[in-house]
């Protein structure tokens, strides 16, 4: 018997768009390294990639996440 049990993460209900595959899945079928989740819909999954360029796009551009002009660099 083993001593632990592979277990599957997330439920049925909740969808992840796969990085490897570029698709959308219920429950996941893929390992977490290789999928954005878990959303509600299957439509918010299938925006997941748009959704992360409009995230990096607003980071990127968020003057509180860089340092000030003229300071070095360490």
């Amino acid at each position: 018997m083993p001593l632990f049990r592979k277990r599957t993460a997330g439920r049925p209900g909740e969808w992840f768009y796969c990085l490897q595959h570029e698709k959308v899945e219920e429950g996941p079928e893929c390992p977490a390294k290789d999928r954005f989740g878990p959303y509600a819909s299957r439509g918010e999954a299938a925006r997941a990639m748009e959704t992360a360029r409009e995230r990096n796009a607003r980071w990127e551009t968020d003057p509180r996440w860089h340092d000030a002009p003229g300071e070095p660099e360490s």
